[in-house]
């Protein structure tokens, strides 16, 4: 599911929180949707961020361990670049 650009998602970014699980629980009790476009805001600028996942063909060697589809990170909607993509989903009626 990765191709040759970083994949652009719909999620708005945040840096991850950590929170205690209930006694027992598997889950985290977090919305699992992700935080808001406010939430996202970069302290330095305060540019909304979204997230990118997967890897680009201008990634050096010693960063391909972001080659994963678990592995994220931010990006502005401000700027562009020939290695950031996004990917279409078709959904069947039914």
């Amino acid at each position: 599911m990765m191709g040759n650009v970083w994949e652009w998602t719909a999620d708005w970014y945040a840096e991850p929180l950590v929170e205690k699980k209930a006694r027992g629980g598997c889950c985290i009790p977090a919305d699992p949707r992700g935080p808001t476009r406010q939430e996202s805001l970069d302290p330095l600028s305060a540019t909304p961020r979204k997230v990118l996942k997967g890897g680009s063909h201008l990634c050096a060697p010693s960063y391909r361990q972001r080659y994963r589809p678990a592995a994220r990170h931010a990006q502005t909607v401000v700027s562009s670049t020939s290695h950031i993509g996004f990917r279409c989903v078709v959904r069947s009626r039914g």
